[in-house]
């Protein structure tokens, strides 16, 4: 019996194995690209979905500083404090089975990526999670944070110089201390402070400007907001416990490996700069709310989004554990469409009523958006598209495939 089950055992890890040989993966210099009739996909509804892409362009401005002045103008301190550009038209792939099917615009273009920044994030606290680096996601941030030293004085500069410090300490109020890594991956934290200059209430305020110094404190774990201050001090507290750069933790581990071209990086804010290990680093931002976060081009996107699709799994070499995906897109408590930042869930099917119920998407404004649908086997990169034409857009897409 016992040799049975070794037999057993030992013919599916050679069925997986061979699955997994079968699946393409693009190299660095070459990502082969195949007819959609190949895969007897209806060419024309395909063309149809790309040309309604297009043709449902958001009517935000190019000018992105603009854009986001009409947007978020009326938040206190809402002014831009890292690198902003203008953007360009409409732009997407189509990756099918891992090959290129179709795109449109200019997918090579480095442009803003606002809050799909926050999947790269919460993928370096991934990485730092399966090093050991954080021993458990339960365990309170501010264990394992040293005092953070200000490479200047910008947070501290209107205090009296008899009293200033020239460290934060973000997480050790009574409130953040309660804190730990799962909160600030689902955005439940209720983090509090004032970070690079931006207020936690100060992102997306409630309409009762009374209110906004002495809000409630929620218990951690019980509320989701969405809220980029706190996205940024989460984005600190993985550069603290990395003692390197979160752009060379992503490159030597994600980006390098899985073949992404050398013109995407990952900025902070003129203000963000501190010192560890007696080097000046950067703490880099989570979107582009107020300026930084990832400026990339479509075809890294849809590369990362492959990534995601085979749950780390990249030409035969996990880079990050498939179990840090199961995480990631299990719904939290708090908000049942919102896994891991930047996971969006279409749970119930309410995010995309049009797509399959376990695809979800990496989304930032604009909108940015990869979706990934495993049970088609798809990743489409949409840049620029209005928000509220994605679902339509996808139920075209999908009614494309074949059946």
């Amino acid at each position: 019996m016992k040799k049975l089950l070794l037999s057993t055992c030992f013919l599916w890890s050679l069925f997986f194995l061979n699955a997994q040989s079968h699946l393409y993966f693009p190299t660095a210099s070459n990502w082969e690209k195949k007819s959609p009739a190949f895969y007897h996909i209806d060419t024309l509804k395909l063309q149809e979905a790309i040309d309604f892409a297009i043709n449902n362009e958001t009517k935000l401005s190019k000018n992105l500083w603009l854009s986001q002045a009409l947007q978020f103008g009326k938040e206190p301190f809402s002014d831009p404090v890292g690198p902003m550009s203008s953007r360009g038209p409409a732009a997407g792939i189509i990756v099918y089975k891992g090959y290129i099917i179709a795109e449109w615009g200019n997918p090579n273009s480095v442009e803003m990526s606002n809050s799909v920044t926050k999947s790269f994030l919460s993928t370096v606290v991934g990485l730092a999670f399966q090093k050991g680096l954080i021993n458990s996601l339960n365990d309170k941030v501010y264990t394992y944070l040293p005092p953070i030293e200000l490479a200047n004085n910008v947070e501290k500069g209107d205090q009296n110089p008899i009293t200033q410090s020239s460290f934060i300490y973000p997480f050790e109020t009574e409130h953040n201390r309660k804190i730990s890594w799962d909160h600030m991956l689902r955005q439940t934290s209720d983090w509090e402070g004032t970070l690079w200059g931006k207020p936690d209430w100060a992102d997306r305020p409630s309409d009762k400007p009374n209110e906004w110094l002495t809000r409630k404190r929620n218990e951690p774990g019980t509320t989701y907001k969405y809220n980029d201050t706190r996205v940024n001090a989460l984005a600190l507290a993985a550069t603290a416990v990395w003692h390197q750069p979160l752009p060379q933790v992503l490159r030597d581990n994600i980006m390098n490996p899985i073949g992404a071209s050398s013109t995407w990086l990952w900025t902070g804010y003129k203000n963000s700069w501190i010192v560890l290990d007696g080097q000046m680093m950067q703490s880099v931002s989570g979107g582009g709310h107020y300026g930084g976060g990832l400026f990339i081009n479509a075809y890294d996107m849809a590369r990362f989004g492959l990534l995601t699709l085979r749950k780390g799994n990249w030409n035969g070499k996990q880079l990050i554990a498939e179990e840090w995906f199961k995480n990631a897109t299990t719904p939290t408590a708090a908000n049942e469409g919102y896994g891991f930042m930047n996971y969006f869930l279409n749970t119930n099917k309410k995010l995309y009523p049009s797509a399959p119920i376990n695809a979800y998407a990496h989304i930032g404004n604009g909108t940015n958006m990869i979706y990934v649908d495993g049970e088609n086997e798809l990743v489409a990169v949409v840049r620029w598209i209005n928000d509220k034409a994605s679902d339509e857009f996808l139920k075209k897409l999908l009614s494309a495939l074949p059946k």
